[in-house]
């Protein structure tokens, strides 16, 4: 990577009138396998170099990005950005302010220990099958067996115009498999991602094969002896993984502070959320909810955000308040306070917009075991196959692949089906136990237009929620 070639588009940028300029370069590297049914899949393979710019102009953000890192491209391209910008200020009734934040100068660089390059492509597809033939050894029925496997490296320099300077390198390793078990007429489906920040020893940690083997077993044993959820009004307690969607779909999506003034209305909604919400109780006291990107080797983890700010836990949640909404420098200028570092792109070629990290309920005091103890009659939910929520993330609903009846504070007979079917308010308002221990779960979060797709993680420890009247599918 070339640094001078983001210095120049810097100092170009100011001469044409920008008062404020960032740019992005990124070279990004990584293969991909895949596994269906026992069958490879064709491989994938990518190199990528380029280089995004942003500048402000007349109180107006204009953006332009190209993959040509040459003296003529890069003139044109921090030309198109300033003549886009003061165009946009002719028509744009609000200025845009981006609050000040102090100059950072850091390389932040996360080293492999088994480097991706040093593993062929022979011995990463043999990974893959020596899994497939451990989940067909288990003797359950599953007809549809996916696997993939991608290796990345992320190399980043920021550069703007503050004298900011940053330089970062990434690994990513990510596993995903997605299963169908059948019995009779009836399936069942897992789907599970993995990554690590790491190289191929990542893999280590992710105990794929005994994930699997759990998975497809608990998904058997469901179809085959699965009751039909109860109708009742009963306690509800859900896993790490289970409240990791309800983490980030109704409560990190919904405080993305650009969602709230609008700008996502078209692309990925709105939100149900106001800045007046602040300060306003939302759920129980034993209820706090934080993203945190200073997370050690997680999928959302970074130490700057991509507008340069420092990285910092945010209390979305505290104590069933709501304390604080996710933003980037430009929604923090609107509202008069400093950024929180929540400013992400999924690469140089797209502009960085409000984004979660690792999004997760804090834990509490209860024992896990203890949880269900003290539960006389209710469901277990710990996993699940569908979700969906609406465009304000207001009205949630989540259906399990994976339940089981809690009777005198004993798990016993599974459960097929539960469906959560709450608003988000109603939710928070309902947990009254949250476990010690936070699992964190890995995502691949979308957003923008076009889609912006980045990694996350998501979780939180066991919670239970009291009186809840179960939907079905």
């Amino acid at each position: 990577m070339d640094r001078s070639s983001a210095e120049f588009c810097i100092k170009l940028a100011q001469k044409l009138g920008a008062s404020y300029s960032e740019a992005r370069l990124e070279n990004s590297y990584g293969d991909g396998y895949a596994l269906k049914n026992g069958t490879p899949e064709p491989a994938g393979f990518s190199e990528e170099t380029g280089i995004g710019i942003r500048v402000v102009v007349n109180g107006a953000l204009g953006f332009a990005s190209t993959n040509k890192i040459d003296k003529t491209s890069l003139k044109g391209l921090v030309t198109n950005a300033v003549r886009s910008a003061k165009r946009a200020s002719i028509v744009n009734d609000q200025k845009i302010v981006l609050v000040p934040e102090k100059t950072c100068r850091d390389s932040v660089v996360k080293k492999q220990a088994v480097s991706f390059k040093s593993i062929s492509a022979k011995q990463k597809l043999a990974y893959l099958q020596k899994i497939d033939k451990a989940l067909l050894a288990l003797g359950v029925n599953v007809p549809q067996r996916d696997y993939s496997i991608d290796t990345s490296v992320s190399k980043k320099y920021f550069i703007n115009s503050e004298g900011s300077k940053i330089y970062s390198e990434t690994p990513y390793l990510e596993l995903i498999s997605v299963l169908t078990v059948k019995e009779g007429a009836r399936t069942n489906q897992s789907y599970l991602v993995l990554t690590e920040t790491k190289g191929w020893e990542g893999l280590r940690s992710m105990k794929v094969n005994q994930l699997l083997s759990s998975k497809v077993k608990a998904l058997q044993l469901n179809i085959r002896k699965g009751i039909p959820a109860p109708r009742e009004k009963l306690d509800v307690v859900i896993s790490p993984y289970v409240a990791g969607i309800i983490a980030h779909e109704s409560c990190g999506h919904p405080y993305e502070a650009d969602r709230i003034f609008g700008r996502e209305a078209a692309q990925a909604g709105e939100s149900f959320v106001t800045p007046a919400m602040i300060g306003t109780r939302i759920g129980t006291d034993v209820v706090s909810l934080v993203d945190d990107p200073n997370i050690t080797g997680k999928a959302g983890s970074y130490k700057y955000d991509d507008e340069g700010v420092p990285a910092r836990r945010k209390w979305l949640i505290k104590n069933g308040m709501i304390k604080e909404l996710l933003h980037n420098r430009e929604t923090a200028g609107q509202m008069g306070i400093k950024s929180n570092g929540s400013s992400r792109a999924a690469n140089y070629s797209v502009e960085p917009i409000v984004r979660m990290s690792n999004t997760f309920f804090m834990p509490g005091k209860w024992k896990d075991e203890d949880l269900i103890k003290d539960t006389r009659k209710g469901v277990y939910i710990k996993s699940f196959m569908e979700w969906n929520i609406d465009d304000k993330r207001y009205n949630f609903k989540s259906v399990s692949n994976e339940a089981f009846m809690i009777r005198n504070g004993k798990l016993c007979e599974p459960v097929r089906n539960a469906a959560i079917e709450l608003t988000t308010p109603q939710i928070y308002s309902a947990i009254d136990a949250v476990g010690k221990k936070v699992e964190l779960w890995a995502a691949s979060c979308g957003k923008g237009e076009p889609t912006q797709g980045i990694p996350v993680t998501m979780g939180g420890p066991h919670l239970r929620m009291r009186k809840i009247r179960l939907g079905r599918r």
